[in-house]
């Protein structure tokens, strides 16, 4: 049972693969050395090479250390997807200093949560940012570097400096924290995962191995669309996966579809790494063809499940493969990807990347490995898996038990080791003792011809226990009623799973990543009145 996802690994991918002991500053400086010329990063009309990125990067490091930056200083980056992001992240590791990801998008409480418990000393980010950081009182205790253009001593006037001097590179990769990822917020406060270079740097060589042989990547050559937020662990992922393989990022502040598709048709991008909002959003847009994607060679998808019906459609329009999978912010970020070339499962996250160890447990004990096809939580080990949560040994070891990281997933495996995760532990509905997972029932209404987007959870009840509800978006132009919704689920599922109460909104609330928040509806659902009405048979 152990390990049969290896026999649907693409050919001449290995099972397991070295990974190199080196800082994430270095491979800026591989790159930097073997493809000087060719094109690093495109933010709109600004173009950097990467012998002209790594310069910048270290004009910055070096003006940081020259005002008293040094090993292990932890800074908030508080920028969105820009060069000056690219820069500060990579001068930052430079000196060994660890980023503190931070959404610009924050309010100033959420900010000064994450201040404190980071013991951040430094912040970079815009006009705005400051703002927000007066506001939470910790403005004194900061070095705050200004994004401000106009401003004279600012992160701008900094990299324009002579090169003033840099201290020898000192990282151990296996003990050094690159990044605190802060995450867990949907059980209560955020926790800042504590991802090592060894961490981050694993997870670029397994990615890069399980795609580019199968692919024939180029490296250099290709082109990345970086759309997704560089503050999230799946963006930054990505962009350290770019700059390994010597690709050309294109990025943009944030997604506007236009905007991408704009981009796309000029640029011809060929790795293309979304979220399901984004593919989406490309499905729904009116003048986008499957020529506009010929270019694509590479689609994945992550941050959250792609629903099945959306895959089909994307595919059937654009005639572009989307590779689902699957990661944490505590995997640094992935663990799981469909193969690019042979057995792909729709509906499925995969098969373990090279190194990396995966099984499902009981949910009561964690202990006993379940039979294929059984329903469990999954547990993982690989060198892309977390030091723990920044302070806090209560949480790290509750998640982490003998090497393995305890993910809160439910999922399944099948005898050919291909994973589908079927809910979250805390997410599972229990309605008249049955058990109901949201993704199954969304997948069922995703599959209703006028609904753009839905959210399944569960609702007190006082005669089932809990009872289902769904909130859908409906695409433009459509017009459906809850009975329509309900007729349609009935016809596909088991009665004690059909939603017995729909509610249409314009919107979700959404992640800085585009992943529905379903803890804001449950949340939302928990301080009104039962005014609304529930449909019963």
């Amino acid at each position: 049972m152990k390990r049969v996802w290896q026999k649907s690994y693409p050919e001449d991918t290995p099972f397991e693969v070295e990974i190199p002991l080196m800082s994430l500053y270095e491979i800026v400086d591989h790159s930097a050395q073997h493809y000087p010329s060719t094109k690093a990063v495109i933010d709109g009309e600004r173009e950097l090479s990467y012998l002209e990125l790594k310069r910048k990067i270290d004009r910055f490091a070096g003006s940081l250390y020259s005002r008293g930056f040094k090993k292990k200083d932890r800074i908030a980056l508080m920028l969105p997807n820009c060069i000056e992001y690219i820069i500060a992240y990579y001068a930052i590791h430079r000196l060994g200093g660890v980023v503190v990801q931070v959404n610009p998008m924050y309010k100033a409480n959420e900010l000064a949560y994450i201040l404190r418990d980071s013991n951040a000393t430094w912040l970079i980010g815009n006009d705005e940012q400051k703002k927000k950081i007066v506001q939470t009182g910790l403005a004194d205790r900061l070095t705050i570097i200004s994004a401000n253009k106009l401003q004279e001593d600012s992160y701008y006037s900094w990299i324009a400096e002579e090169e003033n001097e840099l201290p020898e590179l000192d990282i151990n990769p296996k003990e050094d924290i690159a990044l605190l990822q802060y995450t867990g917020g949907t059980t209560g406060r955020a926790k800042g995962v504590m991802l090592t270079h060894f961490n981050l740097i694993a997870n670029v060589i397994q990615d890069f191995t399980y795609t580019a042989n199968a692919l024939q990547l180029q490296k250099p050559g290709e082109r990345m669309l970086g759309l997704t937020p560089l503050f999230h662990v799946f963006g930054n992922g990505r962009m350290n996966s770019a700059v390994y393989a010597g690709a050309t990022y294109i990025t943009l502040e944030r997604f506007e579809i236009n905007k991408v598709v704009d981009l796309i048709r000029k640029h011809r991008p060929t790795i293309f790494p979304g979220v399901p909002t984004m593919y989406i959003a490309l499905l729904n847009h009116p003048d986008l063809t499957a020529q506009d994607l010929s270019s694509f060679k590479y689609c994945s998808c992550g941050s959250a499940p792609l629903p099945v019906e959306v895959i089909h459609q994307f595919e059937r329009k654009f005639g572009v493969s989307i590779s689902e999978g699957f990661g944490m912010s505590e995997t640094s970020p992935t663990t799981h990807r469909n193969p690019v070339k042979g057995q792909r499962k729709i509906g499925s996250i995969g098969i373990p990347y090279p190194n990396t160890d995966a099984k499902i447990v009981d949910i009561e004990t964690g202990k006993a490995v379940l039979p294929y096809n059984q329903a469990g939580e999954l547990i993982i080990k690989g060198p892309q898996v977390m030091k723990g949560y920044w302070g806090n040994l209560e949480e790290t070891s509750m998640a982490l038990r003998e090497g393995w990281l305890y993910t809160g997933d439910i999922a399944t495996m099948d005898e050919e080791g291909y994973f589908f995760i079927v809910g979250r532990k805390k997410e599972l509905i229990i309605a008249s003792g049955y058990n109901i997972y949201p993704i199954e029932v969304e997948e069922v209404i995703y599959q209703h011809p006028g609904v753009e987007e839905a959210c399944v959870f569960g609702i007190p009840d006082t005669y089932r226990g809990e009872t289902v509800k769904a909130i859908i978006v409906l695409k433009k132009g459509v017009i459906a009623t809850e009975q329509d919704i309900i007729k349609f689920c009935n016809e596909r599922l088991a009665n004690y799973k059909v939603p017995r109460v729909i509610e249409f909104r314009e919107l979700m609330p959404k992640s800085a990543v585009g992943k529905i928040l379903r803890r804001v509806l449950v949340e939302e659902e928990g301080k009104r009145t039962n005014s609304l009405r529930t449909y019963r048979r």
